[in-house]
């Protein structure tokens, strides 16, 4: 390991994550039932503009009245390049104590973070807030995924990233119009062999993306958490989508509708399987540390140090999850 050191963002479950507009407050007790780890209140996409101000007196309503359990509560304000964002943090910060996270949209440079970071430590020390305000920042544009390394040192108070695909496709000019969805022309051909028919394989069009945005995140001690999947009749999509993102070690995903909470946490959650494997490699590696080894065999494949961490790793998520 590395000699300089980084610490890890406070740890939340944060296996579903669900998005609720601001201005369908009839929606919000329904949510604070529900099965997600997270839900974030919208005052960006999901409300109209002539809504924005309704929407935000909604959501510091709910904020306040609605029984939220031990759920992870955060909003999403507007951009930096509208006028409606400094008021939605003041007014939302300053009048909601239940409030955890703030997400922030579209961010693109550093700053963009440290200019909210300022607000919100003003808020708080002028309010004598003390549960501080965690951030998620949404990665959502060419200029954010290319800043993307400095963005997850931009503040003290990151905790996540999420990879916002819809605005990233239209912000690289990707041909696509569905949400997290990939494309029949995004395929590989095999090789022309003897004129035999060529093999079509379809290819992830987000990866590169997801896996540059992951790679900071855990560099720099953040949960990354992948965004959207628009067609929420299409079950098995969303978890390919889902697992695919696991995969590379994302921690969690977005739901754009309570159908896909349950697929969410599904995917998330550490199998019995996966547990009792993660168990018998710290057993074996316990006992080759006895005999003075620091390597063994286990199920025919070899096992060592590197095993104990991803084991431990896996373990700890699972107790979360209980």
């Amino acid at each position: 390991m590395s000699f300089f050191s980084v610490e890890q963002a406070r740890p939340r479950l944060h296996r579903s994550e669900l998005a609720v507009p601001g201005s369908r407050p009839e929606m919000f007790e329904k949510a604070a039932k529900s099965g997600a780890d997270v839900v974030f209140l919208d005052c960006e996409d999901a409300v109209a503009p002539d809504e924005k101000e309704l929407a935000r007196k909604n959501i510091i309503e709910g904020l306040n009245k609605v029984d939220w359990g031990d759920k992870t509560l955060m909003v999403r304000i507007n951009g930096l390049d509208t006028h409606y964002m400094y008021r939605d943090v003041v007014d939302i910060v300053e009048n909601c104590k239940r409030l955890d996270m703030l997400l922030i949209p579209k961010v693109g440079t550093p700053q963009d973070v440290y200019a909210v970071d300022m607000l919100v430590s003003q808020i708080e020390t002028a309010t004598g807030r003390l549960n501080k305000i965690g951030f998620e920042l949404l990665i959502e544009t060419a200029l954010g995924m290319s800043n993307v390394d400095a963005i997850a040192q931009s503040s003290p108070r990151l905790e996540a990233m999420s990879f916002g695909v819809a605005d990233y496709a239209a912000s690289t000019r990707a041909r696509t119009t569905i949400i997290g969805g990939v494309s029949e022309d995004s395929v590989v051909l095999s090789d022309m062999v003897n004129g035999k028919n060529r093999q079509e394989f379809w290819t992830d069009p987000w990866h590169a993306a997801q896996t540059k945005m992951m790679v900071a995140c855990r560099a720099y001690g953040l949960r990354p958490i992948d965004g959207p999947f628009g067609d929420f009749s299409d079950k098995e999509g969303y978890l390919s989508a889902a697992k695919r993102c696991a995969v590379l070690g994302y921690e969690g995903k977005w739901a754009i509708h309570p159908s896909q909470i349950e697929l969410a946490n599904q995917v998330y959650t550490p199998t019995a399987e996966e547990v009792n494997k993660a168990e018998r490699i710290l057993d074996a590696m316990a006992k080759a540390a006895k005999e003075g080894k620091g390597a063994v065999s286990l199920d025919g494949r070899l096992i060592d140090i590197a095993s104990i961490r991803m084991a431990e790793s896996l373990i700890a998520k699972s107790k979360l999850c209980v």
